[in-house]
């Protein structure tokens, strides 16, 4: 291995959200955090490189990217997922939450119904409501440890409550689904029936294991176009989300220019330079580092499936295809969502994304980012095994 993702690297006092507030958060003091989804590791040495050239010109004013920068993207994803978007369908913004919500206020009214699919990112429902707009709930199901859509279940609601919008996660946060290609076109050709608009937030799209190919959207229902939007970022697969810079494709011009419209109405005038100068270094030169990074978050799952099966074995993970976290089942222990939390947080001492923030239905689950150190996440499942032991 060419990297040391072994190395730890004190993050405390850096105005880390993940390591430095725990206070804020209304969390104890020496809670291990394994919650927000940004690695402990450092970013590729191309991408150090270029901030220190930028660093060192000394000039931060407004910037925008020209052709250079398209091309650097979309190599990427035409390179790693076939996919090869045009240069004029890219639309630059802060980060994918920002853009979600700006689509939520660029293609729907206040009091139209949304579409989410739970357990499912928590921003998805909080950007839909701060925005006045109702959330229709269409829960996966969960079949022998195997995460699906229920589509008869999502089209009956579609109609029954003339959703506008539906946000699609791919690969699924948190329970780790990577849809297949004819999942991906049943809910197109859903959506295309009843003139919904999809927001596809594809941001762990590099993150996938062995035997799972994520596939971009756009690539496998080209008929949604007017009615799709695919949302991007290197800050997942780069640990550059502080960088504030996401790319987002609307293949519509119409759909584009209303979306742009919207941007304006935020006051919003550019992304940050240093955002720009990383996210182009990271698809030009980043993909041993990912690759490799890839590799031994994959050993971290090994670790964890092996630690559990021999020491804690009633919690259940559900396999994940593709992220780098672990949705685990901890219902065996006959706990409330409430006495679950508190046994988390207040016995094991460890700081994790309880299942509830996700939908009711994940209650009794709780997501744990494998983006550590292996010594982090061995000191994690054994305060878990103490915990659930005492």
């Amino acid at each position: 291995m060419t990297y040391d993702f072994d190395r730890e690297i004190d993050r405390r006092g850096t105005m880390s959200l993940k390591w430095d507030f725990a206070r804020e958060f209304g969390k104890p003091e020496g809670v291990l955090p394994l919650w927000v989804a940004d690695m402990d590791f450092p970013a590729p040495e191309c991408v150090l490189d270029a901030l220190k050239s930028a660093v060192d010109h000394g000039i931060f004013g407004y910037s925008d990217t020209k052709d250079d920068y398209a091309d650097a993207v979309i190599g990427w994803f035409s390179r790693r997922f076939g996919w090869k978007p045009e240069r004029e369908w890219l639309v630059k913004t802060p980060g994918v939450v920002f853009a979600i919500a700006n689509a939520v206020r660029a293609f729907t009214a206040e009091g139209d119904a949304v579409m989410i699919t739970p357990p499912v990112y928590y921003p998805f429902r909080s950007v839909a409501e701060a925005n006045g707009r109702r959330v229709i709930e269409s829960e996966l199901k969960l079949d022998d440890g195997h995460y699906r859509m229920d589509f008869s279940d999502i089209e009956r609601k579609i109609i029954e409550n003339d959703v506008k919008m539906f946000i699609f996660c791919s690969p699924h946060n948190p329970v780790g689904r990577v849809w297949s290609e004819d999942e991906i076109r049943t809910l197109g050709e859903i959506c295309r029936r009843h003139n919904v608009f999809l927001v596809s937030d594809e941001i762990h799209c590099d993150f996938t294991l062995p035997g799972h190919t994520h596939r971009v959207f756009d690539s496998v229902c080209p008929e949604n176009r007017e009615l799709v939007m695919i949302c991007t970022a290197p800050s997942k697969s780069f640990n550059l989300a502080g960088l504030a810079c996401s790319n987002i494709f609307i293949p519509n011009e119409a759909a584009r220019e209303k979306y742009n419209r919207a941007l304006a109405t935020n006051g919003f005038v550019s992304v940050n330079k240093l955002g720009l100068v990383a996210a182009k270094a990271a698809y030009e030169g980043g993909e041993a580092w990912l690759d490799e990074v890839k590799g031994y978050m994959r050993a971290n799952l090994d670790y964890l499936r092996e630690y559990l099966r021999e020491n804690l074995p009633e919690l259940r993970l559900i396999e994940p295809e593709g992220t780098y976290f672990a949705w685990i089942d901890f219902s065996a222990l006959g706990l409330t969502p409430e006495e679950l939390d508190d046994l988390i947080l207040n016995k094991a001492k460890l700081w994790l994304d309880a299942g509830s923030l996700f939908g009711k239905c994940g209650g009794q689950y709780q997501r744990i980012v494998l983006a550590c150190t292996r010594k982090t996440l061995t000191e994690a499942l054994r305060r878990l095994r103490e915990a659930v032991r005492g």
